[in-house]
């Protein structure tokens, strides 16, 4: 580690910070290194070696070390994300305002690549619920869908829109997270060259962009519905006073989020419970050094305010499909009665039965980038498989063949090369490593072909062989 250079201005903007202790502070950037944390697919087993559990969130783990990542199979099989350890406190939030709840709920991610938070969400819902991941910027549009595609589940629709574009669905979501653009001090020992970025006039900018994308998707959120809102900053213009304008402009209040201690970490979590200047809204800010992890604020709303509901529209009926088509493909899900079956171009797509009257309504609204899982095209009697359906948690695994490869075969496989087998079998094959699913290949009498998808695969030179 070396000396921080911060920022003109920045240490001392904190001082009156609440909780902020600056020589804790400075050592900790100086001297502490970023821990690695990843958290699990809840949906994907595997077996780990950890340093510890993330007390606020069961799924997150603490390495040892930072292994290189691109570099093993199991993460581009989506088993586990690599995940910065405070922003999972969002899990702890969200399992915390649901625990007398088990009603359905329509969730919006609105600021959501690269997936990270989408991902803690969709691990903490059920299939009965829905997961709108949002991202305004296309370029991002592709990591987010493939960072949900890797996790498995049905019950995601991927948009591409503005927040002012959500203004539309009066009422639509149960609970919003707003994870907010900001000036991105948290991250400052993660990624020292953020302190380049950093000013109090970028602060200000991103106080009123905070503002802006509040005020724009406010209107969807249903009464008594919440709002989780975080930052990775520390500026009290962009955190407490964000919760003072929203609890003054509009009809809000608070939401405390106890901080239970779990009984095999018998200490203090390290994070500090704040209250903003003027109605005394609850927040919590982590400090590296007191917590370990990295810098972020989270807070909680509940929407007071009545809420004007949604015109009635009249659904489409299902696409007039052929049975035989659709029987051809129901046999690549397990509990297929569970899904709606549903064709765009000449694609498959499959969806939990329970969502496709939200999809009906977000499509008239919303561009819609991914939808519950693709599952492919079919020819003839054939389905040319696609790679999110390889990926799924509900593939039927009797219906296709699999194939497990050791660690220098899921490589070359992900980096769309020729793989070193011999098949005893033909046909569409999943490429497993450690029992976990990567992708396809079609297994021929003397060739493999390889369908890794190319815009994913691995393109950087290997490093020593290493894995989580």
């Amino acid at each position: 580690m070396k000396e921080a250079i911060f920022p003109a201005n920045f240490l001392a903007s904190l001082n009156d910070e609440p909780g902020f202790d600056a020589e804790n502070f400075v050592n900790a950037h100086e001297n502490i290194a970023a821990p690695t944390t990843i958290r699990l697919n809840p949906f994907k087993k595997i077996d780990i070696k950890t340093d510890g559990q993330v007390p606020w969130c069961p799924d997150g783990y603490y390495l040892n070390s930072r292994p290189s990542f691109t570099f093993d199979p199991l993460f581009h099989a989506g088993a586990y994300y690599v995940q910065e350890a405070s922003s999972m406190f969002i899990d702890y939030i969200l399992k915390y305002i649901r625990q007398n709840n088990e009603e359905p709920v329509n969730v919006l991610d609105l600021c959501a690549a690269p997936g990270g938070k989408s991902t803690l969400i969709n691990s903490a819902l059920g299939s009965n619920d829905l997961l709108v991941a949002n991202e305004i910027i296309k370029t991002r549009v592709p990591v987010l869908c493939d960072n949900l595609s890797r996790w498995g589940t049905a019950n995601i629709i991927v948009s591409n829109n503005d927040p002012k574009d959500f203004s539309r669905l009066h009422g639509f979501f149960d609970i919003m997270l707003v994870d907010a653009p900001c000036s991105g001090s948290g991250m400052f020992r993660k990624d020292p060259a953020a302190m380049n970025e950093w000013s109090e006039a970028n602060v200000n900018l991103c106080h009123q962009r905070q503002e802006r994308i509040l005020a724009d998707v406010y209107p969807a959120l249903k009464q008594d519905g919440y709002l989780i809102y975080s930052t990775c900053s520390y500026s009290h213009q962009e955190n407490e006073d964000i919760l003072d304008w929203l609890c003054t402009e509009f009809e809000m209040e608070t939401v405390r989020i106890p901080m239970v201690r779990q009984t095999h970490h018998d200490k203090d979590w390290g994070i500090v419970e704040t209250q903003s200047n003027h109605q005394k809204a609850w927040g919590y800010r982590f400090y590296p050094g007191k917590v370990k992890g990295e810098g972020l604020f989270a807070a909680c709303l509940k929407k007071k305010a009545q809420t004007q509901q949604l015109p009635a529209f009249k659904t489409k009926g299902n696409q007039k499909l052929p049975a035989k088509e659709i029987d051809l493909v129901k046999a690549y899900l397990i509990n297929p009665d569970d899904f709606y079956f549903f064709r765009v171009n000449e694609d498959w797509l499959a969806i939990n039965h329970q969502h496709k009257e939200n999809l009906d309504l977000l499509q008239r609204h919303l561009y819609i980038k991914k939808s519950g899982i693709r599952l492919g095209q079919l020819m003839g009697k054939d389905l040319i498989p696609d790679h999110e359906l390889a990926l799924s948690i509900y593939i039927n695994k009797d219906t296709v063949l699999e194939t497990e490869l050791d660690y220098e075969q899921a490589i070359q496989y992900l980096r769309r090369e020729n793989i070193n087998i011999n098949p005893t079998e033909k046909g569409w094959s999943l490429m497993c490593f450690e029992g976990q699913a990567l992708g396809w290949a079609k297994l021929l009498p003397n060739r493999i072909n390889n369908y890794y998808p190319k815009e994913i695969r691995i393109l950087a030179p290997q490093p020593p062989k290493g894995g989580v």
